[in-house]
């Protein structure tokens, strides 16, 4: 979700502005999102990079976020939507922890959209930490090193819980992935608008839905061959949609079945 700041600056207004301008569009798309049936949305709140910005800027982030999880509560659980959190969420400060943590278990058990935030999250750190737990396993002889493959490993992945990425989204002009969803991302389509975030509409979220639908996604194979399986999985990969948002990037979709 790229261009927060970009867009405070060009109105003389502090970063801050933009953050607190940006998470009305975080608000808009969800709701779109919600409407057309998308499956899964993960929005990039907060990269595990972001901890270097400025104490004051890190603490109206936090804030944002705490008054987002109050504010979208009801809107959640009337929705029967189920709320997730991937990354490193330990470094989050009590203020975030005290309304996330409850909102996380009331919501675990709907069926609607899927909502993911990544907090303190990183493609590369989520690799490592789940290469972590598999050694711990492994040194203590609860898992053969021998066993260990694609799937197994995607088993260790807190954000492929709601499977590959089918769609990214990236705003702010940039073309780049900037450590999101690495695994995930293997053979998303990816899509890049120049509209900086604060500035998303649901209409720039369809144009970027309709060329998602205009594309051909091979997998490796031949035109027209049918597809049986994922890349990675058995699971069956029928055309999905799905949709993730990073702060400092983008957005990822994934089709409903």
């Amino acid at each position: 979700m790229d261009g927060n700041g970009r867009w405070a600056h060009s109105i003389g207004q502090p970063r801050t502005s933009g953050h607190a301008t940006g998470s009305k569009a975080v608000r808009r798309v969800v709701t779109a999102c919600r409407k057309r049936g998308v499956e899964a949305l993960t929005l990039y709140a907060f990269s595990e990079q972001n901890w270097q910005r400025p104490a004051a800027e890190v603490h109206a982030l936090m804030c944002l976020l705490r008054d987002f999880l109050e504010s979208e509560r009801r809107e959640i659980l009337d929705n029967h939507i189920k709320l997730r959190a991937v990354g490193r969420i330990e470094r989050l400060p009590p203020l975030v922890r005290a309304i996330l943590d409850p909102l996380l278990e009331e919501s675990r058990n709907n069926t609607g959209m899927v909502l993911t935030l990544a907090l303190s999250y990183g493609g590369r750190e989520e690799i490592a930490d789940a290469a972590r737990r598999l050694a711990t396993r492994a040194a203590a002889g609860e898992l053969d090193p021998s066993s260990i493959d694609e799937a197994l490993f995607e088993t260790a992945l807190p954000s492929m819980e709601v499977g590959p990425v089918d769609l990214l989204i990236r705003t702010g002009g940039e073309q780049r992935v900037s450590n999101f969803l690495l695994w995930g991302l293997a053979y998303a389509e990816l899509y890049f608008c120049d509209k900086l975030w604060p500035d998303m509409t649901d209409v720039d979220l369809e144009a970027a839905i309709a060329a998602y639908q205009r594309r051909e996604r091979r997998f490796g194979r031949v035109c027209n061959e049918p597809l049986v399986t994922s890349p990675t999985t058995t699971r069956r990969r029928e055309p999905r949609f799905s949709l993730s948002v990073p702060e400092a990037s983008g957005i990822a979709l994934r089709a409903r079945g």
